[in-house]
């Protein structure tokens, strides 16, 4: 097996020259990516958790920085932190419920049944509140259980006792890295499946004779189309092209090799041909916290089109795509220039673009994203179902933890 850090120093190479197409292509490579790092990382017997989640933080710092711009290495990173923190939770809350059995079944003292219990309710409480506190909950956990358990037999004595702890902090440390890798693997799978997952959902929202305007290509929306297309659904789609890198023009030509109604029209004529369509579905590069999109160049103007004219606009999203932070956060990086080139041909305006000596008075501003407010997105379909805007807060709740927004690595202070 390749060492790991030669697995980040390629992945990182492969950011920096974007050399990776597409948001899902980079979440499940850098899902896959941490799942080596975890899997080889050693982890001790005590703060195994801290351990893990510091492994993650020092790759994951570096992956974010390589393409600042691509949101969804960041999300990936977050995922799999909340998951360590899940699973240690889970493991810790398991150990907490084995104590309290043992505690209930042991009816020899009743004063010490009920310290056992208020023991196990105020670690519980802790453990809602944090899970990476010193000292850990797990290595409290192993201390309390070794001290409130009785010993099974008296014939080994205390070196029994001591080999059976070993083993059993082994095997607790296998336990954890085994549930996150578990859980990881489930994530990885997760970002395989989101295309069927959202076309699944094709069949609810289009209905026969319809119009459905979209822009630029989207391989999301593309299965998302074909999805309801093969549930007999007829209808029509209206492609803007997405200029000026024309996206659209290959969506369109992959609608039509699949037997859809396509036409293709330019992103000016949006205004002129809203009126037309039932509802707009477009892809996205990531979905904010406060239910912003951040979308391909010309959306925003789609949206407001829509607005203008009471068309539904939806967004299709993978569960990889929706980003714990705001558009206001330092850490985020909204935009980024492509070249000039795809807008001029330089040969032709060489004379008014001297960038050489700065006195050109000719200036080409190419950006890629633009940003749609929540306000103008109707409905979110992803993975998991559709949702307001207005639920997007609880999704990423779901999905990530408060402690984890900012990816940097935590100075070690020694106590």
């Amino acid at each position: 097996m390749p060492d790991v850090q030669t697995l980040v120093n390629e992945f990182l190479n492969q950011l920096k020259k974007r050399k990776i197409e597409g948001s899902q292509a980079t979440a499940k490579q850098t899902a896959e990516l941490l799942r080596s790092v975890i899997s080889q990382q050693r982890v001790p017997h005590t703060n195994q958790t801290t351990a893990l989640i510091n492994a993650v933080r020092a790759v994951g710092e570096q992956l974010i920085a390589a393409n600042p711009v691509e949101l969804a290495v960041g999300n990936i990173v977050r995922r799999v932190l909340h998951i360590i923190r899940e699973e240690d939770l889970s493991l810790a809350t398991a150990a907490m419920a084995g104590l309290g059995v043992s505690a209930a079944s042991d009816d020899e003292d009743d004063v010490e049944r009920g310290e056992n219990s208020v023991l196990s309710a105020a670690v519980v409480a802790a453990a809602a509140r944090s899970t990476l506190r010193p000292p850990s909950l797990q290595t409290l956990l192993e201390d309390t259980s070794e001290s409130a358990a009785a010993p099974h037999t008296s014939s080994s004595g205390g070196e029994s006792d001591g080999r059976s702890r070993s083993v059993e902090k082994g095997s607790k440390s296998r336990k954890l890295k085994h549930d996150v890798l578990e859980a990881v693997n489930e994530l990885i799978q997760d970002i395989s499946t989101c295309y069927e997952q959202i076309a699944e959902q094709a069949v609810e929202h289009i209905h026969h004779n319809e119009v459905i305007l979209t822009l630029g290509s989207s391989n999301t929306v593309l299965e998302f189309l074909y999805a309801a297309k093969e549930k007999q659904r007829s209808f029509k789609v209206f492609v803007a092209e997405g200029a000026p890198r024309y996206q659209g023009h290959l969506l369109a030509k992959e609608l039509a090799a699949r037997g859809l109604q396509t036409t293709i029209i330019t992103d000016s004529a949006v205004f002129a041909m809203i009126s037309r369509v039932n509802m707009v579905i477009v892809g996205a590069h990531a979905v904010m916290a406060n239910g912003g999109v951040i979308a391909p160049v010309g959306l925003n103007m789609v949206a407001l089109a829509a607005q203008r004219h009471a068309v539904p606009f939806v967004v299709l999203a993978g569960s990889h795509k929706l980003c714990p932070l705001y558009p206001h956060n330092p850490e985020v990086l909204l935009n980024e220039l492509r070249s000039p080139s795809e807008l001029l041909d330089f040969g032709e305006f060489s004379d008014c673009m001297d960038s050489a000596s700065g006195t050109g008075s000719l200036h080409v501003v190419n950006p890629t994203f633009d940003y749609v407010p929540p306000k103008l997105v109707s409905l979110f379909i992803t993975d998991t179902g559709g949702h307001n805007p207005s639920y997007v807060y609880r999704l990423i709740a779901d999905y990530y933890s408060a402690d984890d927004l900012v990816v940097k690595r935590r100075p070690t202070t020694g106590s």
